[in-house]
């Protein structure tokens, strides 16, 4: 089950930090759900309450189209 948190904590940060895949997913207003693996060291802790990732292209896309 999923937890929503307030913010990322220093020992959370260092747990994303040293993960080699996670999961993106997305949905259009309309249509499928997608989920993406993403890695290759693409994801940045920016500030407690930031993130962002390189979107590396792939079969479709489909991340970048939904968003």
């Amino acid at each position: 089950m999923g937890k929503k948190l307030e913010s990322i904590t220093p020992q959370l940060q260092e747990f994303i930090e040293k993960q080699k895949v996670f999961f993106v997913g997305t949905a259009a207003a309309e249509g499928n759900v997608n989920v993406s693996p993403k890695g290759t060291d693409s994801f940045r802790v920016i500030n407690k309450n930031k993130i962002v990732w390189l979107n590396l292209t792939g079969s479709g896309n489909e991340t970048a189209a939904h968003l």
